[in-house]
């Protein structure tokens, strides 16, 4: 027998036996989606993917870039993107849903009271072991359903495809400046919130009252499920 034979006839049976072989990559639970496969025009960055983050690195997890949360938030975002539209904006999302393992690795971040290299950035008025006490760092997050999103605005017609609107603070800037109506922001900051808030909540979304950019659908599906697949 030709030895390419033999071995594409070895690697058949491997692939067929489901002992040896590498296990191939698994499809989303049921009732979860691909951001980008329920409306593509919707911007992306997973700053958890990246080292762009509070931690300082990359967060496990996070093995890819593609947004990942349930269908019906998928289908809810899709309307919010479809009414920003029609006046000049759109939406960018920083984070959706998040693996308990990635709440594991900020949970042990924040434990770390010596790991400090990010405190000017994101926290520079917050001591980092109140992290936890003021609801910035918690052991269970709402992400892990698969229905709690990080979003912003990006103006349509910037001179910058993408350009994020001013919102007062940056993504996970962890201070009072960042509740949705800080009066230490601008009005028009305060308004341009006030946007974003109003166009989640018509479509479904319940806002969190310390951070501007944070929403959960109101009926999420998986109300009392904490999952931990990778996103891949």
């Amino acid at each position: 027998m030709h030895p390419l034979l033999t071995v594409g006839i070895f690697a058949t049976w491997i692939l067929c036996s489901g002992v040896y072989a590498e296990p191939l990559p698994k499809e989303l639970p049921v009732g979860f989606v691909h951001l980008d496969e329920e409306d593509p025009t919707i911007l992306v960055d997973l700053k958890y993917a990246t080292d762009n983050n509070f931690v300082g690195e990359r967060i496990e997890g996070y093995q890819a870039t593609r947004a990942v949360m349930t269908e019906a938030t998928a289908k809810a975002l899709k309307q919010v993107q479809a009414d920003l539209h029609e006046l000049g904006y759109g939406l960018k999302v920083f984070d959706a849903y998040r693996p308990q393992r990635a709440v594991n690795h900020f949970v042990r971040w924040g434990r770390d009271l010596k790991a400090k290299g990010t405190k000017s950035e994101y926290y520079p008025e917050v001591p980092k072991e109140e992290l936890f006490r003021r609801g910035y760092i918690a052991t269970k997050s709402g992400h892990s359903r698969g229905s709690t999103i990080d979003v912003t605005l990006v103006k349509l017609d910037s001179p910058q495809k993408s350009q994020e609107v001013d919102m007062g603070t940056p993504f996970d800037f962890f201070d009072q400046q960042s509740w949705p109506f800080s009066r230490t922001v601008t009005d028009q900051q305060r308004e341009n919130r006030l946007l974003l808030r109003t166009h989640m909540k018509n479509n479904g979304f319940r806002p969190y009252d310390r951070e501007w950019w944070h929403f959960t659908l109101t009926n999420e599906p998986f109300p009392s499920t904490y999952f931990d697949f990778p996103i891949k």
